[in-house]
């Protein structure tokens, strides 16, 4: 998951650029169209075709329109708001899925789990700023929007995973979100530029890079241990708007983040905690 924010991050500096020239929806299908080849080559290279058979393709279908407003979402975002603020928006999204799993996946967030996602939350609102102005600006309503799509998109992927393959997961999620998101962008295309090509391609290798590693972290480990990772990205997205926009991040925003962070980190904490007690107890045997 790590690698994987590392990935997104550089990634979502290429959306950020080409959102500036490109309506949300078209970057949205560029993304999607530039990956596929890449996410396609592993399977090409193995002859493993038949790893691409969907078993829930209802999920598939699903995933893949929750991508379109994750997407459309977030690139609209980070065309009205710095990378560091629209991530700072976007990471209550690790906060749902970590609640939406106790319901949704049926794993088991103890009571000290729960207050450390409202503490987090409150860090969010810490970040939009606590005022009616703050919480109603159209770029930070499309991120928060697009954390809530991320959050259930996450909630099926640990679905599908279970019973599809990883190159499965990820090569129909972004065909069905290229097509849909394609439709959507039509009437309002806009020719690429040439001198956007190496843009594109870089898109495409980071996407495909990145949505294995997340589709791995999700099979590997429950969503309530892997979401909290996903808090790393405030880190980059603050390095990288310092360094190609010269911007950094207001108080509030710092503040807020380390909220966030903390919040998360305690996550895992507590995760590992209970699961080396439950280790612990299976491996104590009692005397005859």
């Amino acid at each position: 998951m790590l690698t994987a924010v590392v990935a997104f991050s550089g990634m979502d500096t290429l959306l950020k650029l080409l959102s500036a020239t490109y309506p949300p929806m078209e970057v949205a299908v560029l993304r999607g169209a530039c990956s596929l080849p890449f996410m396609l080559l592993p399977v090409l290279v193995a002859g493993s075709w038949r790893s691409l058979y969907p078993r829930r393709w209802p999920t598939h279908l699903l995933r893949g329109a929750l991508s379109v407003v994750v997407l459309g979402g977030f690139i609209f975002a980070v065309r009205e708001l710095s990378l560091a603020n629209a991530y700072a928006v976007f990471l209550s999204a690790p906060l749902i899925i970590t609640a939406l799993s106790v319901p949704m996946l049926k794993e088991r967030t103890e009571r000290g789990n729960w207050i450390a996602i409202a503490v987090g939350l409150a860090g969010v609102l810490i970040i939009l700023r606590p005022n009616v102005s703050g919480l109603a600006t159209l770029g930070s309503l499309a991120a928060l929007l697009a954390a809530v799509a991320y959050a259930l998109s996450a909630i099926t992927l640990r679905m599908l995973t279970r019973t599809d393959t990883t190159a499965s997961v990820v090569v129909w999620t972004i065909s069905v979100m290229t097509v849909i998101a394609g439709i959507i962008a039509a009437p309002h295309w806009v020719s690429i530029h040439s001198e956007h090509y190496g843009w594109l391609v870089g898109l495409g290798v980071l996407a495909a890079i990145g949505s294995y590693l997340l589709t791995e972290a999700f099979r590997s480990a429950p969503a309530s241990v892997v979401a909290p990772l996903e808090y790393t990205a405030l880190l980059w997205g603050i390095a990288i708007d310092r360094i190609i926009w010269n911007v950094l991040p207001s108080a509030r925003v710092c503040w807020g983040g380390a909220v966030v962070i903390g919040s998360g980190l305690y996550l895992i904490w507590r995760e590992r905690s209970h699961i080396s007690r439950e280790l612990a107890a299976q491996s104590w045997q009692p005397l005859p």
